[in-house]
């Protein structure tokens, strides 16, 4: 009877994981509010029915009670946050909070099937930043100035990004200074630096008159890169550099800066590959590169991660080997990095490329908003966030797949990582701010709109006759 039932739930899992991404989708092509919102609604269905399936089958794995107290305290909380925030917050985009709250349970039930005490750690701490993040729209609408903080948001960037190099506090992890850490509490500055950094970017994009404006500005934005290669941190270096080449392009309108960065970045890869692939210097980022180009020539050294990585999402196939009964304990850091591995080795390749797509349905919502809003300050800051989400979901699923060298970035709210998470929510929360500005325009025009009718009935008459 178990085995029945685990076959079921297996195979309802991702069907209706299927339809919640296909709902991501129609949702931009719904006709009317009222069909928006019965996608929406049907999303929130199937979001609790894979959470219970997937708990229920962890369940039955373990036998232990400790597995259903903690879905009981994840769904209390989930529903506690999209109830009151969106009670606080009229007009959000519940496509965004949706999407932002599955990705969060998806990594919830993928770290209690890795390590029960990560998971713990990775809830009780996504709880405190689900509720702190939720006031952001609250303080920004009372930040009036806040384009104009420029300087403070490139300095202040600055300063929190060299703390890595200070002694005692910063640390390095396989290969890269890009730690800090106090006691037993370890972060990552980085995390919470690339919003500083498109703040920085946004606010200079806003003021810069000429070119030699926007000169100054990428001057200091390389000062970031430099740190971040002096970090060895090659991951988030690309996630600043596309960044602020995209939010560029969309300030200027000018191809040429996008082409030119795109030929920069080209120019400087392969600099830095013939200038040190035979050197020490980054020794982990060409042992990536080398894993990269042939795995299994290295199985038992640098190759084994990747090598494990791509066994075990073969061996899962299209539908999963089901959650507690793969093997991705053989991944090293399949709790962080490589953590799309073991989803897809358990829950099958069709959850992960319908994972994909969800990340996709966001950049696309995000990108909408930003293109719908009047205020260029946040429509760039919008636009900068969409590109960092998706950049971090190509760089982290395109190592674990071996499209791309492993750079060592999280998977978005779903990899273990607070500060990962945390600065992920207050993103999202930005947002969706972005979002309630748009709406209120929306609302400011359609009200101008009227009161320009009723003045015109008043002074000519119903349908614009004079009545002299």
């Amino acid at each position: 009877m178990i085995r029945i039932f685990t076959a079921i739930t297996k195979y309802l899992t991702l069907i209706f994981m299927a339809l919640y991404t296909f709902k991501c989708f129609s949702y931009f092509v719904a006709k009317n509010k009222k069909k928006r919102t019965s996608n929406l609604n049907k999303q929130v269905f199937y979001i609790f029915a894979i959470h219970l399936m997937c708990y229920m089958k962890l369940f039955l794995w373990k036998h232990e009670l400790k597995f259903v107290l903690f879905y009981l305290s994840q769904v209390f909380v989930c529903v506690m946050y999209m109830v009151i925030f969106h009670q606080c917050y009229k007009n959000v985009s519940r496509l965004i909070t949706n999407n932002m709250v599955f990705l969060l349970m998806i990594g919830y039930i993928m770290l209690t099937r890795l390590d029960f005490q990560l998971a713990i750690r990775q809830a009780v701490m996504g709880t405190g930043a689900l509720f702190a993040t939720s006031f952001i729209p609250f303080i920004l609408r009372r930040l009036k100035n806040i384009r104009k903080w420029n300087v403070f948001f490139g300095v202040t960037g600055l300063m929190f990004l060299m703390t890595v190099f200070i002694p005692g506090l910063g640390l390095s992890i396989y290969g890269s200074r890009n730690w800090i850490h106090i006691g037993s509490f370890t972060a990552q500055p980085m995390e919470f630096v690339k919003i500083l950094f498109i703040f920085f970017a946004a606010s200079s994009l806003v003021k810069a008159n000429t070119m030699a404006d926007i000169i100054i500005n990428a001057v200091i934005s390389v000062l970031f890169l430099l740190i971040l290669i002096a970090e060895k941190d090659f991951g988030a270096m690309l996630i600043f550099y596309i960044c602020y080449i995209s939010m560029v392009y969309l300030a200027t309108s000018r191809a040429r800066f996008l082409i030119g960065g795109i030929l920069a970045a080209v120019g400087a890869v392969a600099v830095g590959y013939i200038l040190f692939k035979d050197t020490s210097l980054f020794g982990h980022v060409m042992t990536r590169v080398n894993a990269w180009k042939d795995p299994f020539a290295d199985i038992y050294g640098g190759g084994y991660q990747l090598s494990e990585s791509l066994f075990a999402i073969g061996t899962g196939g299209f539908i999963g080997a089901g959650l507690g009964d793969g093997m991705p304990g053989y991944i090293p850091v399949s709790e962080s990095d490589f953590i799309f591995a073991a989803i897809c080795e358990e829950l099958g390749v069709i959850f992960g490329l319908s994972l994909i797509l969800i990340y996709l349905s966001s950049f696309i919502a995000m990108c909408n908003i930003a293109m719908k809003c009047r205020s260029p300050f946040y429509k760039y800051i919008t636009f900068g966030i969409a590109v960092c989400m998706i950049i971090q979901v190509l760089l982290n699923i395109g190592g674990v797949t071996k499209f791309i060298p492993s750079t060592g970035v999280t998977l978005p709210l779903i990899s273990h990582g607070i500060s990962s998470v945390f600065s992920t929510l207050i993103m999202y929360s930005i947002v969706q701010y972005t979002y309630i500005l748009v709406n209120d325009e929306a609302e400011y025009v359609e009200k101008e709109k009227q009161r320009l009718s009723d003045a015109g009935e008043a002074e000519y008459g119903p349908g614009g006759i004079s009545q002299a």
